[in-house]
């Protein structure tokens, strides 16, 4: 079976556009292979559907919750942290196509990579088949997840200033360590201090790369 063939399988949907799946799996160090660009303009759009989708999946799941609840429950079902382990359990990496030097460095199992891929996935089912295509592939792959959400989360910027603040300690001091990337599609690299202690974080926003790097250090700080 193809690369291509076990990836829709996988999907659950036959691509009448298989073009736009293999563009979907193909990380921007194999881009210009056979003609096939990057994922890089299919997860903005994929981005944009997904936030779409979990946003009408939140109002019906909580009907009786406004905004203030509604936006941290958002921002951590769609945080890169959360979409890469939804990808790696769903067995994408194997499936990315990375260039040969980058795959020895393991670039297949980045966080940043594989939530890239999974919604660059997920624009592609949008391309090809429509809103309903795309619902029914997020509401499977993220189903567990969304079902374990009982209580509104807080974002984790907000989390790790609480917990300085619990501890008479000075604010988190966050840094730009890396940005690259074109215009349309930057790269952040963000390293967040709490005294020695620290994360690191990378995404296409600023914002979105400080988020990672305070759940990175959270992970590491004592409870």
């Amino acid at each position: 079976m193809s690369r291509l063939d076990h990836a829709q399988t996988l999907l659950g949907h036959r691509f009448t556009r298989p073009e736009l799946l293999a563009e979907a799996l193909t990380h921007r160090s194999a881009a210009g292979a056979k003609g096939v660009g990057s994922n890089e303009r299919l997860e903005f759009i994929g981005d944009r559907v997904l936030g779409l989708i979990v946003a009408e999946w939140l109002i019906e799941r909580f009907p009786n919750e406004q905004e203030g609840k509604l936006g941290p429950r958002m921002a951590a079902l769609v945080s890169k942290p959360a979409l890469a382990e939804i990808a790696q359990n769903y067995g994408l990496a194997p499936l990315l196509n990375v260039a040969a030097g980058e795959s020895k460095r393991g670039v297949r199992n980045q966080a940043t990579v594989l939530a890239d891929a999974l919604e660059a996935v997920i624009g592609a089912l949008y391309l090809d088949a429509g809103l309903d295509a795309s619902r029914n592939f997020i509401r499977r792959v993220m189903g567990d997840v969304v079902d374990k959400q009982f209580i509104p989360p807080k974002d984790p910027k907000t989390a790790l200033q609480e917990w300085v603040l619990k501890r008479a300690l000075p604010l988190p001091v966050y840094e730009v360590v890396e940005m690259s990337g074109p215009s349309h599609a930057p790269h952040f690299v963000i390293k967040v201090s709490v005294g020695d202690a620290a994360g690191r974080g990378e995404a296409g926003s600023k914002r979105a790369a400080e988020q990672a790097a305070a759940q990175a250090l959270l992970g590491v700080l004592p409870e």
